[in-house]
This record gives C-alpha cells, sequence and structure tokens, in this order.
C-alpha cells in the first residue's frame, strides 16, 4: 500500500527511539495519511498534538512501535505522546510492542488512551479508569492485544449521525464548520484533562472534568 511504502521510507533516515523508560504513556488513535487530517475518527491526534505543541515535543518515527512518538515533560516526568501508524482497527499493534519495550510500565496505570465517542455530544470529554470498548474498534483492539480492560482512557464527543447505516462516513468525514468552534475549547479541555489524570490520578481528574459540559 502506498502508505506504508511512504512510512518505511520515512523510517530510513527515523530518529531513535526514545532511550529511557517514558514514566507514562498517552497514545492518541487515528488513522494516518492526509485524507484523514480533521476528521472525527482522528481526534485523538489533535489531542496528543496539542500535548506536544504546549510540551515542546518533536515528532519523530518509530519503527518498532509503527508510530509517530514525542516526549514532553508532565509535572517533571517523562511523557511518551505515540500516534499509531497501523491505521485506525489496528491500534493494538503499537500499545503491545510499548508493553514489550517497557515491560516495567503497567497499562492499568501508566498507560491513556485518547480516543472519538459517537455517544457523546460534539466536544464532551470523559474521563474513565477502565471498561469496554463501546463499539470502538481502536480501542477494542488494544484491549484485545494487552488482554484486559484495565485501560485508562479520554473519550472526546463526536456526535453521532442518528442512523447506524451512516456511522462510517460520519467518522470519516470532517468536522462541520460549527463543530471545529466547539472543537478548540474542548482540545483545550482535553489536553487539562489528560495532565490531571497523570499528575493526580483518573478518579480525581474524572470529578474535576467529567462534568464539564
Amino acid at each position: 500500500m502506498e502508505w506504508i511504502r511512504r512510512f518505511r521510507e520515512r523510517l530510513s533516515g527515523a530518529s531513535p527511539p526514545p532511550s529511557r523508560v517514558p514514566a507514562r504513556i498517552v497514545m492518541g488513535l487515528g488513522n494516518p495519511g492526509a485524507k484523514y487530517v480533521g476528521t472525527r475518527h482522528n481526534v485523538g491526534f489533535r489531542v496528543v498534538e496539542l500535548l506536544a505543541a504546549r510540551g515542546g515535543g518533536e515528532w519523530s518515527d518509530d519503527a518498532s512501535l509503527e508510530a509517530r512518538v514525542a516526549t514532553i515533560e508532565l509535572g517533571g516526568r517523562s511523557c511518551l505522546l505515540v500516534e499509531p501508524q497501523t491505521f485506525m482497527n489496528r491500534s493494538g499493534r503499537t500499545a503491545s510492542a510499548a508493553v514489550e519495550r517497557w515491560p516495567s510500565l503497567d497499562p492499568s496505570l501508566d498507560l491513556l488512551v485518547v480516543y472519538d465517542d459517537m455517544d457523546l455530544p460534539t466536544g464532551r470529554i470523559r474521563l474513565r479508569p477502565s471498561g469496554g470498548a463501546g463499539g470502538h474498534r481502536g480501542m477494542g483492539d488494544i484491549l484485545d492485544e494487552l488482554e484486559t480492560k484495565a485501560i485508562p482512557r479520554l473519550r472526546f464527543g463526536v456526535g453521532h449521525p442518528g442512523k447506524g447505516e451512516k456511522v462510517i462516513d460520519w467518522v470519516l468525514e470532517r468536522f462541520s464548520a460549527a463543530d471545529e468552534v466547539l472543537l478548540a475549547p474542548a482540545l483545550e479541555r482535553s489536553v487539562e484533562a489528560v495532565t490531571a489524570a497523570l499528575q493526580e490520578g483518573v478518579p480525581v481528574a474524572m470529578g474535576q472534568f467529567n462534568s464539564k459540559s
């Protein structure tokens, strides 16, 4: 496939992966390639990209994780931001590779996944310490690969088309102009929520951010 060829070409000159064990990993889900930039399914990418921008992180390609990565400091601790390049439905490959590389990390404590959720209104966010995938195939693949539901996550609302047969087109479409107005503050709030979850714990951050519209 063309995207694989381009990704492998980038990897030939890619920076080496982070040498030290990150204290935490934040994985934003989405699909690689210009075709999917700005789509509802890629809102997880947007959250981690904003985290990188706020923290001065620089993106590079990591061959063994099949992902783009950036390292920032949060509360004096190293945080690895990850964008899987496997396409959404195979996101678990990157999560599994990260756990294999750094076996001292506990996915139930040290991994946080950010992804889109059609069951929430556009711009609404929800933190949870564990649970099922709720029909989200990217998150579902991560749970299957890691063989646990105890994975902290931040769900970012993208609204629902109202009819089941329109779901696939809906998540692969870009946000409307009206929705984009809601996104800027919601993305900022997501960055604050992720930061609070990593520094104070998910239960504390849930009380601070889950009730906000």
